[in-house]
Formats: C-alpha cells, sequence, structure tokens
C-alpha cells in the first residue's frame, strides 16, 4: 500500500492551456522587469569606460566604443576620494555591526510576553515610523547630543530602524517557545538563550537586516553634507557628491573642473558622473553573493511569518 502511495504520488498533474499560458505570461513579464533593470546598469557602465566626448554624441548603449580609463583617473586624482573611502568602510563597518547588535537585542526583548509596558513601547516605537520631527529639530538634536562634525553622526542615529526591529521580532516569534522554555529549564539566562539560541537560528534575517544596513551606510550622503563641516570626515558618497556638483559648476573651480579643461577631448561632466556611479556602486555589490542564500528566505519569514 506504500508503494503505492508513493506511485501516486509521483504523477506529474497536467496543466491546462489557461496555466500554461499564464505561466508564460509571468515568465515574460519577469524577463522585461530583469532587462529594464539590467540594461541601464550595464549602459552606465559602458558611458564610464567610454570616451566622454565620443559618447556626447550618442550611440553608446552596451559596450564602450572608444575605450578610456580617463573618467576614471579624473575621478581618483583627488586625494579626498581615499579618505572617503575610509570614511566610508569605517562607517559601514562600525555601524552595520552596531545597528545589528541594537536591532537584535531590542527585538529579543520585545518578543517577550512577559515585558512590562511591552504593547506601549512597541506603539511608541512604530509612531515613528509615521512621524517625524524633520530637518531642524533633528539638526538641534544632534548639535545638543554633541554629534555635529564627529564621525558617529554617522553611526548613533542610525542603530536602530523600526522596519528593521519589527522584522527581526517577527522573525523572533517564529522560533518555537519551547526551545526557550528547554534552555530556561537547563539553567540559561536570558543572554545565553540570546547568544546560544536566538542568534544562531536568526541567520538568514541577520543576513538581511546586516545587508539593509550596510546598503543604506554606503550609499548615504546626506548626513555628511548637512551634519559634517569637516570635509575630512565626508565619506566617499559625500565626496563624490560635491566633485560632480563643482564640476558642473560654472561659478567655482575645481580639481575636476580643471580636469575638464584639460582634457576636454576625453573627459565630460557627463562621462565623470558615469564613473562616479561606478566607482560608489560596484564595492558594495560585492557583499551580495556572500549573503544571496539567506536573503530571500530572511525576508520573507522576516516579514510575513507571526
Amino acid at each position: 500500500m506504500a508503494k503505492k502511495n508513493v506511485i501516486k504520488s509521483g504523477v506529474k498533474v497536467k496543466s491546462n492551456p489557461v496555466d500554461r499560458t499564464i505561466q508564460v505570461i509571468i515568465y515574460l513579464i519577469i524577463i522585461v522587469l530583469c532587462l529594464a533593470i539590467v540594461l541601464p546598469c550595464i549602459n552606465v557602465v559602458a558611458l564610464a569606460f567610454n570616451d566622454g566626448t565620443d559618447a556626447a554624441r550618442g550611440g553608446v548603449w552596451f559596450w564602450p566604443r572608444q575605450f578610456t580609463l580617463e573618467n576614471f583617473k579624473e575621478v581618483f586624482r583627488d586625494d579626498s576620494i581615499y579618505n572617503g573611502y575610509i570614511i566610508t568602510i569605517a562607517r559601514t563597518v562600525i555601524g552595520t555591526f552596531s545597528s545589528l547588535v541594537v536591532t537584535t537585542l531590542a527585538a529579543y526583548a520585545l518578543k517577550q510576553k512577559d515585558l512590562p509596558g511591552r504593547t506601549v513601547i512597541t506603539m511608541l516605537i512604530t509612531f515613528t515610523m509615521l512621524f517625524g520631527g524633520g530637518l531642524i529639530p533633528t539638526y538641534i538634536q544632534y548639535r545638543n547630543l554633541h554629534l555635529l562634525n564627529s564621525f558617529w553622526v554617522y553611526v548613533v542615529p542610525s542603530l536602530v530602524s523600526v522596519t528593521h526591529l519589527l522584522m527581526v521580532r517577527t522573525f523572533f516569534e517564529g522560533i518555537p517557545d519551547s526551545l526557550e522554555e528547554s534552555a530556561k529549564l537547563d539553567g540559561c539566562s536570558y543572554f545565553r538563550i540570546y547568544f546560544s539560541l536566538m542568534l544562531p537560528l536568526s541567520k538568514p534575517v541577520i543576513a538581511v537586516v546586516g545587508l539593509y544596513a550596510a546598503v543604506g551606510h554606503w550609499n548615504d550622503w546626506y548626513a555628511g553634507q548637512f551634519y559634517v563641516n569637516n570635509t575630512d570626515l565626508w565619506p566617499v558618497q559625500t565626496v563624490l557628491q560635491q566633485m560632480l556638483s563643482r564640476a558642473m559648476s560654472t561659478e567655482q573651480v575645481t580639481t575636476v573642473a580643471q580636469a575638464l579643461v584639460r582634457n576636454t577631448t576625453s573627459v565630460t561632466s557627463d562621462s565623470l558622473k558615469m564613473a562616479a556611479v561606478v566607482v560608489t556602486t560596484v564595492p558594495i555589490l560585492c557583499v551580495y553573493p556572500f549573503v544571496q542564500k539567506y536573503f530571500a528566505k530572511g525576508a520573507m519569514i522576516g516579514a510575513v511569518k507571526g
């Protein structure tokens, strides 16, 4: 009888023409969406490696017509770009690690059903997702906390994201309570349960939240622009943003603007833009392969389960 059941369960069910048609349409939509995302990226890379004056004539799509590295040479000609990379890497590593520690600890605390004021705390945290103080109150608050013109203005304000906190808490709630109860019976403290039980079982959601936090730190130019006057503390995104803004301005002359004058036959402001996009995007893209196996699982479970 068991053998018959196995045979029956292995029988393929034939799909009707309507199902096949819907499946083909879904695949076509997915292919179109992928092309809409990938092709512009390829075009940016092609323009970054193409002669600026030649690219201005148009017709460069997915392969450089006149290959050159002058665009990247001009981007890296200014020494501040190297210091910007150091600041960006430091804030990404420190900020991501600190954010994961605070977020997972807070999520584990909010998971506890016997936490006093758990509902009120959750409501107050969720309230911050809908309403913010605005730019001026935020600036005043940072000044009162002595965060302005400090490296920690990149780290402290981004320690907790409410979205990430709720995602991790939802994932923790999906872990059977019996495991935690068994650990408590064995004499484990909350911190022991957190380190030895919750974190090892939460690698998928931790990988997703860590990736989101790292990308947020890497791509942020806003904090350096508005809260830091010391150019030595600017991240690479702010450095490039300032570099390109000055290069396109007719009232200011900078290293890049002078480069445009010296190399009118090869470098343009548009080609510099594309090179800057490649310079700032490629490093963070290298992180994706290491967390890809956790990404889909962690995002779905943390966002849906519960």
